[in-house]
């Protein structure tokens, strides 16, 4: 979403393509801006127009009509014929608007980024929750944390809804204005590969650089695992601070393929190994702290947990972390451990870091605990690719449940080859699977069902009506298209001693459909039956 955003008092031409090497034509000293935009519908009387070409529409078609409206000054990539509009306003051109626009949306803000200090966290899983961790253990350490993300854009107990996990650099860089006027001290930003393909970081330098993981997501966006790494790998080499650290966990391996399991890569490793051999901007050893269960910087020395949390003693550089999390599982060690490498990184002292870990009682969706009187316990959880789910699904088994039942569906509109395989993964590693409908968007849910469903039969796993595994405790699968009819036939159903799992969507509070965006939280409809 593309917005314009007016600024409080009208900038120079030369103000706002500072440090942008462009080529102007027209009447430059007689024109000031009152606002910028990428969005031909916003554009009014006094605007600053950059025509971006996105993934469906190309700016530069709508270039006529936003002089017509007013607009002062538009921005074109270099060999655009601006014939019709000369004479008529400013006419900029620069090697790629898309690039630049980050930069001027920074200069029209007065840089507001160079005022805090940035810490940006990519990956395929974990941002979310390493996201909420930084920000308690800053807190802790007397910073004013803001951050910006997949659940919420938040700071100085403002919270604001999160179109998407990293905004287009107009707003991003109003909402970073906005913080720095109110004393954040620190930026948390989850950084998409989405993002970093469509520039909207351009003109942004974080001190933190921090990696997850890299598993399958987004191919229908980026075609294969290396286009997708590459597109992560970007915040490392393009946006990384002079004297930038870098934090990788590095103990994953993953399929490099779609369904390729006996090809695995440790995608962490590999991106370590590439950054200390980066040409002409290799990194020290001593700017990257490498995190995870079998890592030589921050790793655990002992570790255990329940349903009720975990227990570590995480070995630093600073010295030893005793840390009791109401966090739960192996892969929330992974997230804990990521955090304390960004603690370590900003010289936080470990006792400091150990507070702020343990105050990080609630992440919502992730893996968030519902708790009834009648001893079943349902996990609300994002994990929306099969490797998040493989690692929920079997983070929920080591704690032994009586039988473990999974709910899930696929989004519509997205990578679909994924679908398959969650459906393998779900039928392997739980005892009853429920296959149901997600964000289906503008695809027939039960086609999507379908397409899981081949997933589900190469494991053997039979179909049956649920009340009937439910009764007979076997093992199976049934689909349930309707998600709150999924849900109120499962917790209806199951016993004490029984997990469930609603996979999927996790924080949202919505589902999406040919019929458009309505009410429909996992939490909300969990808890009525759980109630009852």
């Amino acid at each position: 979403m593309l917005n314009t955003i007016e600024n409080h008092r009208n900038l120079s031409l030369n103000e706002l393509f500072d440090g942008v090497s462009c080529q102007k034509s027209g009447l430059q000293s007689m024109v000031d801006i009152s606002s910028i935009s990428a969005d031909s519908r916003n554009i009014q009387s006094g605007s600053l127009f950059i025509a971006v070409e996105g993934q469906t529409v190309d700016g530069h078609q709508f270039v006529e009509q936003v002089v017509e409206q007013g607009c002062r000054a538009v921005v074109v990539k270099e060999h655009f014929d601006a014939a019709a509009i000369a004479g008529k306003a400013v006419i900029i051109k620069v090697a790629d608007p898309a690039t630049v626009l980050g930069i001027i949306a920074a200069n029209f803000y007065g840089n507001p980024a160079r005022s805090m200090r940035l810490i940006g966290i990519t990956g395929t899983n974990g941002k979310t929750t390493t996201s909420f961790l930084i920000e308690a253990m800053l807190a802790a350490s007397g910073g004013k944390p803001g951050v910006i993300g997949t659940v919420a854009y938040r700071y100085d107990k403002k919270e604001m809804e999160a179109p998407y996990t990293t905004p287009d650099p107009v707003m991003l860089n109003k909402l970073l204005r906005e913080m720095s006027d109110s004393g954040v001290t620190h930026v948390v930003m989850e950084v998409s590969s989405h993002a970093l393909m469509q520039k909207r970081l351009s003109g942004l330098f974080f001190d933190v650089a921090v990696f997850t993981n890299l598993s399958r997501d987004h191919l229908d966006y980026h075609g294969d695992m290396e286009h997708y790494f590459a597109a992560k790998k970007k915040l490392f080499t393009e946006h990384l601070a002079e004297n930038g650290v870098v934090v990788i966990c590095e103990n994953e391996e993953t399929a490099a393929g779609s369904e390729d399991r006996k090809s695995l890569i440790n995608w962490g490793k590999r991106l370590k190994i590439e950054l200390q051999q980066n040409g002409n901007h290799p990194l020290s050893r001593k700017r990257i702290y490498c995190c995870g269960q079998a890592a030589e910087d921050i790793f655990p020395e002992t570790f255990k947990f329940d349903l009720q949390g975990l227990r570590t003693i995480i070995k630093t550089p600073a010295g030893r972390i005793d840390l009791q999390s109401p966090l739960v599982g192996r892969f929330n060690l992974n997230n804990l451990l990521v955090a304390t490498g960004v603690g370590s990184a900003l010289g936080i002292d470990p006792e400091t870091i150990r507070r702020g870990l343990a105050s990080a009682h609630h992440i919502p969706g992730r893996l968030e605990r519902l708790t009834s009187a009648s001893g079943v316990d349902v996990f609300v959880d994002y994990a929306h690719t099969p490797d998040a789910m493989e690692n929920v699904i079997m983070t929920l088994r080591e704690v032994k449940p009586q039988r473990l039942i999974v709910i899930f569906g696929c989004g519509g509109d997205r990578d679909r080859g994924k679908r398959p395989i969650m459906g393998e993964v779900a039928a392997r590693l739980a005892d009853i699977v429920v296959v149901t409908s997600d964000n289906p968007r503008t695809e027939d849910p039960q086609k999507i069902i379908l397409e899981i469903e081949e997933g589900i039969k190469k494991t053997g796993l039979k179909h049956h009506e649920l009340q009937y595994l439910m009764q007979k405790h076997m093992k199976g699968y049934e689909i349930i298209e309707s998600r709150q009819k999924a849900i109120a036939a499962v917790i209806s159903n199951a016993e004490s001693g029984d997990v469930v799992l609603i996979s999927g969507k996790g924080h949202e509070n919505y589902q999406i459909t040919r019929q458009g965006k309505s009410f429909f939280d996992d939490r909300v409809e969990a808890r009525k039956y759980l109630a009852a």
